[in-house]
């Protein structure tokens, strides 16, 4: 049920959602002969929408999230890291693709940087992470496969294919890996500080190296111009805020 009732509200909070919502209700009450406060709400359900797809304010949202932690460029030194860790994102498996073609965006960056940071220490196990529609075709499945493509040796790998989220997975890497283990901790910068809270609370020491950045602080005529790209960095933004508040809930 909490499961259930999270999904739903991080559905609702979203810009389009409540957008949607709120033109919705200014239709209604425009019908009912309250013009002025029906066109109002109708005026400002655009506006939120123009404003959530606008550079400025995607990029004020999601770039302090992604900036929290700094890119892992090389090993860690002084550190006795027991595994690499790659947390799960999204992928196709009935697509017709290559296995690489089937991870989503997320996923596949999310891939190459573990694959790069284990190629550093290719002695160590190499934990990828995710559930799916079915035992037979998991995220973690789809990383596997990916990884032994490209190199990695099939008995490195350690699949965790029953985390459903990143509390989830935090909890099943504890369980391999013991209380106290030290792991590189690979996914999205942006929700890397929520993936480190999750990995701290459950007793690891997580070494974040995060990944697929969305920010930026570019400037020129198109960063000026709202866009679905923008839209999407907003709502991603959101996301993680409403997670890092729903941990207290979590554990």
């Amino acid at each position: 049920m909490y499961t259930l009732i999270k999904t739903l509200v991080a559905i609702l909070v979203m810009p389009t959602a409540l957008m949607a919502i709120t033109f919705g209700v200014g239709w209604v009450i425009r019908g009912v002969g309250r013009h002025r406060l029906g066109n109002n709400l109708i005026a400002s359900s655009m506006a939120l929408l123009l404003l959530a797809a606008w550079a400025p304010v995607s990029d004020s949202l999601l770039i302090p999230l992604e900036s929290k932690y700094d890119a892992l460029k090389s090993w860690p030194e002084n550190k006795d890291v027991d595994a690499v860790v790659v947390l799960g994102g999204g992928w196709q498996p009935d697509q017709p693709w290559s296995i690489t073609g089937k991870l989503g965006e997320s996923s596949g960056l999310r891939l190459m940087e573990g694959l790069r940071l284990w190629h550093l220490r290719p002695g160590l196990p190499l934990l990828v992470s995710g559930s799916g529609a079915n035992s037979e075709m998991t995220m973690a499945q789809g990383y596997a496969e990916a990884a032994e493509s490209l190199g990695v040796p099939l008995e490195r790998i350690v699949k965790l294919p029953s985390p459903k989220d990143t509390a989830e997975e935090a909890r099943a890497v504890k369980a391999l890996l013991g209380e106290g283990a030290q792991v590189v901790l690979v996914t999205s910068a942006s929700h890397m500080p929520r993936a480190m809270q999750h990995f701290e609370r459950v007793g690891l020491r997580p070494v974040a190296a995060p990944t697929h950045y969305l920010g930026n602080r570019r400037g020129g005529i198109a960063y000026w111009i709202p866009s679905a790209r923008e839209l999407h960095k907003t709502e991603r933004a959101i996301y993680e805020a409403f997670g890092l508040l729903a941990i207290r809930w979590e554990h």
